[in-house]
């Protein structure tokens, strides 16, 4: 599968996050760990503004816990949550302007065993859809299937052909697009910057 996929380029991501969020779907977050190879296909993602948007990390301004939205574009932005688990985006826009994507879900294409293991599920039955949804079909989820935390990954330049975690594709196109608000938030919560492949199986949230 991610044999003929190909790394994103720069300037896929050097574009507001709203562009940047709908044509992030269908492609693939792919994790290397030595000769294995983890990945999922992007069907969930939202997109965070700069300063006007009160629910983007930005909106405080550039601190030493956001410093990655600011730039430059195509970089992981890992942070932690509720305690509880870490969350992935990636930084869109030229460096010094804030934006980034979050991903919210994956459906999973290639070391799902492996995945299953990382999220303590190695009970699984791989070949049902309700089992496989497990993996990854949510933020927290997908960073604990492919090993995603912040002291491993933020920053991390996900377009370089030497990281062990990047935005690739394989040319797949989503048929249709569906965009709803934000989940989970209570600032800015009514702007429409949630987008989903229709009808997917994997997302966190119908």
């Amino acid at each position: 599968m991610t044999n003929e996929a190909k790394l994103l380029r720069r300037a896929f991501f050097n574009r507001d996050p709203r562009v940047v969020a709908r044509e992030l779907l269908g492609k693939l977050i792919v994790r290397r760990e030595g000769r294995e190879q983890l990945a999922g296909r992007i069907v969930e993602v939202e997109a965070y503004l700069g300063a006007g948007d009160l629910a983007a990390h930005a909106a405080a301004g550039h601190t030493a816990r956001n410093a990655v939205v600011f730039g430059p574009p195509g970089h992981a932005y890992v942070y932690f949550i509720y305690g509880v688990h870490y969350c992935l985006n990636i930084s869109c826009l030229p460096a010094g302007e804030a934006g980034c994507v979050l991903i919210r879900a994956l459906e999973p294409v290639s070391g799902m065993r492996e995945m299953a293991n990382a999220r303590g599920l190695a009970g699984l039955e791989l070949t049902l859809p309700r089992d496989l949804r497990k993996l990854a079909s949510g933020p927290g989820k997908l960073c604990e299937a492919l090993g995603i935390t912040r002291p491993r990954d933020n920053d991390k330049d996900m377009l370089s052909a030497k990281s062990d975690l990047q935005v690739m594709s394989d040319g797949f196109r989503a048929s249709e697009i569906a965009v709803t608000q934000r989940i989970g938030i209570t600032k800015s919560a009514e702007l429409p910057l949630r987008y989903v492949i229709a009808q997917n199986l994997f997302v966190s949230k119908k």
